[in-house]
C-alpha cells in the first residue's frame, strides 16, 4: 500500500517498496470500439468511471511537451509533431455524449451512505467549469476539484516563459451522496503529488501513471467493484484496477493504441481481452 505523509498543506503519496496483487481473479476487458456502442457488450455498471478526455488543445497539443522539438531539445529545432494534434478524433469528441454514457453506466445511488458511485475526469484547467455545468444536466450535481502537482514542467522549454505550469487537473463528479471513500478513516487533501510512470512503458501521448490511477481506484472502490474507462488509450486504468482486484472495462477506438495497450501493458496481467 502507498504511504501518506503530510508536508505543509500538500499531500505526498510515497510509493510502497513492493506491491502485492490481491489473491483473486478479476475481469479485464478492453474493447476496440467507441463507448457509444457499449450495449452490445453487456458490461456491468460501474462504482467508478475514470476518463482522460481530449483537452481540446488542437494544433498546440505538443506545445508543453519535449516532443515538440527534435530529440526533445530546443536547440535541434521543431520536430514533425510541432503544431500537430494528439489524435484525429479530438475534434469530433462529443462531451455531451460522453457525459450521457457516464451517467448511464454509473451504478444507482444506494439508500445507505458511504457506497455511492462517482466519476473522475482528467481535463484541462479551462475545461473544469464547462464540465461541471454540463454534468448537472445528467444528474451529477456535485463535484470536488482535484489537483495533481508535478515536480517538473515541460513548459521550461519555452524560452519566453518564467512561470510554468506543473499541474494536472481532474474533477470528481457525483450525484447527491458522497462517494464511497476508503482511506482507513484518514482525510485526503484535494491537492496530491503526481508521480512519474516507472511501472509500464509510456507510449501514449496523454498516458497517466499507473501509481496515480491505482491510488484513486484504491480510494473510491473496493475489491470486486467495477471500474470503467470510456477512453482507455494506453489501458493503464484497466491495468491499475486489475492489480487491485477490481473488474475493469474499457473502450479504445484507435486500432494502434488498442494493439499497443494489449501488447505493452495488458499482456502483463491475466484477463480477457477483446
Amino acid at each position: 500500500m502507498a504511504q501518506i505523509t503530510i508536508a505543509g498543506d500538500i499531500e505526498r503519496v510515497e510509493p510502497a517498496k513492493t506491491f502485492e496483487r490481491p489473491k483473486r481473479e478479476a475481469v479485464c476487458q478492453l474493447f476496440n470500439d467507441h463507448f457509444q456502442n457499449y450495449k452490445r457488450y453487456n458490461i456491468p455498471k460501474a462504482q467508478l468511471i475514470i476518463a482522460d478526455i481530449p483537452y481540446n488543445v488542437g494544433k498546440n497539443a505538443y506545445a508543453s511537451s519535449p516532443q515538440w522539438y527534435v530529440d526533445g531539445d530546443l536547440k535541434n529545432g521543431q520536430s514533425e509533431l510541432a503544431a500537430k494534434e494528439f489524435f484525429d478524433t479530438d475534434i469530433n469528441f462529443r462531451v455531451a455524449e460522453f457525459m450521457h454514457f457516464c451517467s448511464t453506466m454509473l451504478k444507482k445511488e444506494p439508500k445507505q451512505t458511504g457506497d455511492a458511485p462517482c466519476m473522475i475526469v482528467f481535463c484541462s484547467f479551462e475545461q473544469q467549469m464547462p464540465l461541471i455545468e454540463l454534468a448537472k444536466n445528467y444528474g451529477l450535481k456535485r463535484y470536488i476539484n482535484l489537483v495533481f502537482r508535478k515536480n517538473y514542467s515541460a513548459q521550461v522549454l519555452k524560452a519566453n516563459m518564467r512561470i510554468v505550469g506543473n499541474c494536472e487537473y481532474a474533477i470528481l463528479l457525483y450525484r447527491d451522496k458522497l462517494p464511497k471513500f476508503r482511506n482507513n478513516g484518514k482525510m485526503i487533501f484535494n491537492c496530491m503529488d503526481w508521480q512519474q510512470e516507472k511501472e509500464v512503458e509510456v507510449f501514449h501521448p496523454t498516458q497517466k501513471p499507473v501509481i496515480v490511477l491505482r491510488r484513486l481506484i484504491e480510494i473510491f472502490t473496493d475489491p470486486g467493484d467495477v471500474v470503467i474507462d470510456p477512453v482507455a488509450g494506453s489501458g493503464s486504468t484497466l491495468y491499475a484496477a486489475n492489480q487491485l482486484g477490481r473488474n475493469a472495462y474499457g473502450f479504445e477506438i484507435k486500432k494502434n493504441f488498442f494493439k499497443e495497450a494489449n501488447e505493452k501493458i495488458l499482456s502483463k496481467i491475466q484477463g480477457r481481452l477483446f
